[in-house]
């Protein structure tokens, strides 16, 4: 029995079949989407939802399952082959900046819904976006396209066998726009490649890095009253808001095949990132506002091995992962208030490092006994340490120290049934976690608070009908608890949790083989059921819509040419804590048209047009005030197979 390829870190079993929900996008489907960031894509999830901020250079916020922080803070986790994106002390705690990926690089993006995995620990309470580039393969790839407002993208990808052993992967992307609001540039450069060596039919090494430079201008947020007024406007108040990032990183694989059977992967890799942002903050009636920067020095190293195996057994196939990764992650942290246009006047806030280590052994294997019962187990154990020391001058009162070691074991069960050669059913229940927030991790109040718990049950469905239908439907309850909160500064408890319920859905209807239909929803109740401050009991989590829906139709009425209509609705969801403030929601539609050259090269032309009915919408809205979704824009481009 040949072993597959398991290019970085091995899944016990295919996302697709697994007993728990996940959405995976492939190439093909990345490609005829023709996105500029590969976060566009979530709009195709059943509940996630992309909440853009509008600031260029700075990660927008993504909600899933009832959680709202993804992306903008640690609800959610990013894995590119295997290696973490999020950052712990960057800008927010689990903080993670999708721009330093190429969507034309990538071999697939699977969504995998809830804390299910136990490949990945910290920040997967919500789910976790794993992100696979393209590795071998003869190819050369480009999509060049121009727009509205100035905007430019330029995407290429190439796959080449450099002999019979070595193979070589690039991509690249240059991307520029003028924003549709004032001070709103946004310029980014990424490179990526990959170089690997078949030295023996056991044994491969791969090198691999990324370089990233990004540099932009940020309007800032604007209130509800100058939304009325002028939703693409700036605040006066705003000044030279941004932000600047420079992302390195270099890494080698070791790939040894054991037997027929078994296969040992092993990496090590390390990352350098400079990342700083400007903003300005004021009440809504400041005459002026003050303005911040933070700047991120951070540096990470990681190594780690992992088993993978299948076996083919008499009562049935077993896939199995086993492994041990370590990584230390210090940041370097610089915050000054009250700065003159990007210029310091005062002693700084805060002027410290930041250290976080962790030590992770997991598990994960599944079998199929039989068609009804095919069962899986997942176990992580993950033992954090870090440390915190002031490096300067600064003004903050903040403790920093040492931080408490931190153990945490996360188990995970499911089980599939395949009732009929058309209906599968699958359940599962797992364990994720969340060590204290941000520079908490390092007082000394924290010391006697155990990691936040979140445990989560979903059962779902996977029919068939015929050859035209296939629907999928998950149900889910997400429970939280030991909940990590501050009774009085520098002190913390674990008290609080919060229920998070809801139903997903995704529908593919192929009628004809001219015309196609897509739909993706999924709803999310929050209500928090414990808290230190009992006015919260019962309200929503903020930033949650209550749903989300994208219906997407495929028309092909002749040969080559293929028209595209999308409409997204976001429901609406709760603005403050305490619930007075809401957002009602928005709808938008998005048109496409394009035409494939026929023969063996083969070439798209396309048309798209975003926001067809010129919407006026927020697509962030929060106590700081309001972030414009974009106007309607245009867009033309061409891709291009060599």
């Amino acid at each position: 029995m040949e072993l597959s390829t398991i290019e970085v870190k091995g899944q016990a079993s295919d996302s697709v079949t697994a007993a728990y929900s996940s959405t995976r996008q492939e190439s093909t489907d990345i490609r005829e989407h023709r996105v500029s960031q590969a976060q566009q894509l979530f709009r195709n999830v059943p509940g996630m939802n992309l909440t853009g901020y509008g600031l260029p250079g700075v990660g927008d916020a993504i909600s899933l399952r009832g959680f709202g922080g993804g992306g903008h803070g640690g609800d959610i986790g990013f894995v590119v082959d295997g290696i973490p994106l999020n950052e712990a002390m960057s800008h927010a705690d689990g903080y993670a900046d999708l721009n330093v990926i190429v969507p034309l690089e990538l071999d697939n993006m699977t969504v995998l819904r809830g804390p299910v995995s136990a490949l990945y620990g910290n920040y997967n309470r919500a789910g976790t976006v794993t992100l696979q580039t393209r590795k071998g393969g003869e190819y050369q790839d480009a999509d060049i396209s121009i727009g509205s407002f100035g905007t430019v993208d330029l995407q290429g990808a190439a796959g080449v066998a450099l002999n019979d052993s070595q193979r070589l992967n690039l991509a690249a992307q240059v991307y520029h726009s003028d924003g549709f609001r004032d001070q709103s540039k946004s310029d980014r450069a990424t490179l990526a490649g990959r170089w690997s060596l078949k030295v023996s039919p056991e044994l491969e090494i791969a090198v691999s890095g990324r370089a990233h430079e990004a540099e932009s201008d940020n309007p800032g947020y604007i209130t509800l009253a100058q939304f009325k007024d002028d939703p693409y406007g700036k605040d006066p108040r705003t000044k030279n808001d941004g932000a600047e990032k420079s992302f390195y990183t270099l890494r080698t694989d070791v790939n040894y095949r054991l037997s027929s059977e078994v296969k040992l992967l092993t990496f090590a890799y390390a990352t350098q990132q400079d990342f700083t942002r400007w903003f300005s903050r004021g009440s809504a009636t400041a005459p002026t506002w003050r303005q911040r920067e933070e700047t991120y020095d951070r540096g990470v190293l990681g190594a780690g091995f992992n088993l993978n195996g299948q076996h083919a057994f008499t009562a049935g196939p077993l896939t199995w992962v086993a492994g041990v990764e370590h990584y230390r992650e210090r940041t370097d942290y610089l915050k000054y208030e009250d700065i003159q246009y990007r210029r310091r006047v005062d002693t700084a806030e805060y002027d410290r490092h930041f250290e976080l280590n962790n030590l992770a052994i997991f598990g994960e294997a599944g079998i199929e006994l039989h068609p009804l019962f095919k069962p899986s187990i997942g176990l992580r154990w993950d033992r954090f340490t870090g440390d915190c020391g002031i490096e300067g001058a600064e003004t903050a009162t903040d403790e920093c120290r040492n931080m408490k070691s931190v153990t945490h074991t996360s188990p995970k069960i499911g089980v599939r049934s395949q009732v009929a050669d058309n209906v599968e059913l699958r359940a599962s229940w797992a364990e994720g976690f969340a060590l204290a927030p941000d520079m908490a991790k390092y007082a000394i109040g924290v010391n006697n608070v155990n990691p936040n718990v979140f445990r989560q049950t979903e059962v779902g469905a996977n029919i068939k009908i015929g050859s035209q239908i296939v629907l999928d439907l998950a149900a889910y309850h997400l429970k939280s608890s030991d909940e990590i909160s501050e009774i009085s500064p520098g002190e913390y408890v674990n008290a609080g949790s919060t229920r998070r319920t809801g139903f997903e859905t995704s529908l593919l209807w192929l009628p004809t083989e001219q015309f196609d239909l897509s739909l993706t929803y999924g709803s999310a109740h929050t209500r928090i059921v414990d808290n230190p401050d009992s006015s919260l009991e019962g309200k929503r989590v903020t930033s949650v819509p209550r749903y989300t829906a994208t219906l997407e139709a495929n028309w092909r009425p002749v040969a080559n040419w293929r028209a595209s209509a999308t409409w997204r609705k976001i429901g609406s969801y709760a603005v403050s804590s305490d619930n007075s403030q809401t957002y009602r929601g928005y709808d938008t539609l998005d048109l496409g048209l394009s035409y494939t050259f026929s023969g063996q090269r083969r070439t798209t032309i396309y048309l798209a047009v975003d926001n067809v009915t010129d919407r006026e919408y927020a697509t962030a809205v929060s106590t700081i005030g309001y972030a414009t979704g974009a106007p309607r824009t245009f867009r033309v481009g061409a891709q291009l197979s060599f």
